[in-house]
């Protein structure tokens, strides 16, 4: 067995999840790996045939095999003339390089496949860890949910909703009007479930590797960030360790990003993204705005809401079941029954509303990003903004606004370089900009609202910042 689950008796995370509920054992030998020798020549040969000479140990850097496995195939390699010895290295150790026969026998192993990333681990392996880390927790309770909504305002109320939703491990309809902190209440849902997982870089059946490891997706963990558990364990190198994922994904969405992709030069796949989102968070933002009808979308994942259960065909034709073990939210500005029949309705049991702040929690919010930006709060410019751009035009509040607006008022007073405060003519510049009405006969070009890393949520409302 290459692959250990360790149930750890001490304290659980603070959301109802083991931290340690999995860890990548290290392989001792070859059998270990759960790979056949001829993948690990072929991982081997293929590394050597891009850089040249390379000394063991850096073969196992690369391939992500313990330096003893690496050692018995390149012994076997040697014996068979496909690598020679090109000088000694340190630590008992030597460089190696491809003979002719080596170079001959890496192009023909390249038609199976061109790859020289860490070596994949066994399908069977990636779905003892799901297993693991995706369902083995013990309830979130509220307390849990207080701690991990801690950095956003909210109502009391808002709570009874969140956390039987992320309990019942079904999916979630978040609706109502953008701009109201959708997408960071994804990431809180995510940070409700535990700190971290391991995934494997690459993953092997039936002779395809499917690259699961995604550096736009997964944030990996430094040493500093990881437990003591996995660092005193040699851990198989070929699993990292990450924050748990959340994959935001909006109108680009199509069917292909639900599917394996086959790279026909490579002859390797890359994961789909229900896949990479697995024991973390989905998030389908702007629902029915995205290229492909919501009938069909909602179809492709009728029997994975359902079952728990995904299936995915290999470019050989063979068919595999992979773990559903997310939770699913569909973001969107319009009322569900707009978009969904009754059937898809009945497997998507939570329906949230996320409407606007109200004027005393959008006082709040402003309030905090001038002090995320070091601007004094003055009251009397925020009620000069809600009387003349928010009550007299009867426009409605949004939770993204305050960050905005002040992030509007920063820019211009570093382009004009005028005084970093809070004042009224500088509010309605920003709104000018920002809105695109006339409120102002002042001229104002270049200032744009870049986003904050930080965005506050409130009450039993709060939709998707535009990040």
């Amino acid at each position: 067995m290459t692959v250990q689950e360790t149930l750890v008796a001490s304290t659980p995370m603070s959301a109802g999840f083991f931290e340690e509920a999995f860890w990548p054992a290290e392989p001792r030998n070859i059998e270990e790996t759960g790979l056949s020798e001829s993948t690990i020549e072929s991982l081997v040969c293929q590394v050597l045939m891009v850089s040249g000479t390379v000394a063991g140990r850096r073969i196992a850097e690369r391939t992500g095999l313990p330096f003893a496995v690496i050692d018995q195939m390149l012994g076997v390699l040697r014996t068979r003339q496909i690598v020679v010895h090109a000088r000694p290295a340190a630590f008992n150790d030597y460089y190696y390089s491809l003979t002719e026969n080596g170079r001959t026998r890496a192009q023909m192993l390249q038609k199976s496949f061109i790859y020289t990333g860490p070596a994949p681990v066994p399908l069977a392996e990636y779905l003892i860890s799901v297993e693991a880390q995706g369902k083995n927790f013990a309830p979130i309770r509220k307390r849990h949910l207080i701690e991990a909504l801690s950095n956003i305002t909210y109502e009391e109320s808002w709570l009874d909703f969140i956390g039987p939703a992320i309990n019942s491990g079904r999916g979630i309809f978040l609706y109502g009007s953008p701009g109201n902190g959708k997408t960071t209440l994804a990431k809180c849902l995510t940070a409700a479930m535990g700190q971290s997982v391991w995934i494997p870089q690459a993953i092997i059946d039936d002779g395809m590797i499917i690259k699961l490891f995604d550096h736009s997706v997964h944030q990996k963990l430094s040493d500093q960030d990881s437990s003591t558990l996995a660092d005193i364990a040699n851990y198989d190198r070929r699993w990292i360790r990450i924050k748990r994922p959340t994959v935001v994904v909006g109108g680009e969405l199509t069917m292909e990003n639900l599917e394996l992709r086959h790279d026909p030069r490579s002859n390797t796949c890359e994961a789909p993204l229900q896949m990479k989102s697995n024991c973390g968070c989905l998030l389908i933002d702007d629902f029915g705005r995205q290229r492909i009808a919501p009938a069909e979308l909602l179809n492709r994942w009728i029997i994975p809401l359902e079952n728990r259960i995904d299936y995915l065909t290999l470019p050989t034709g063979k068919k595999i079941s992979i773990p559903f073990e997310q939770t699913i939210l569909f973001s969107t500005n319009l009322q569900p029954e707009s978009l969904v029949d009754e059937a898809f309705m009945r497997r998507v049991p939570f329906k949230i509303e996320i409407g606007d702040p109200s004027e005393s929690e959008f006082r709040k919010l402003f309030r905090r990003a001038c002090e995320e930006l070091h601007y004094q709060w003055r009251p009397r410019a925020f009620d000069h903004l809600v009387e003349k751009h928010y009550r007299s035009k009867g426009r409605p509040f949004r939770r993204c606004h305050a960050r905005d607006l002040m992030h509007q008022v920063k820019s211009f007073c570093l382009y004009s370089g005028s005084p970093q405060e809070l004042r009224e003519e500088y509010l309605d510049l920003a709104c000018r900009n920002y809105f695109g009405s006339s409120t102002t006969s002042t001229t104002v070009t270049g200032t744009s609202a870049a986003p904050s890393p930080t965005v506050i949520l409130s009450p039993a409302t709060s939709d998707s910042s535009p990040n």
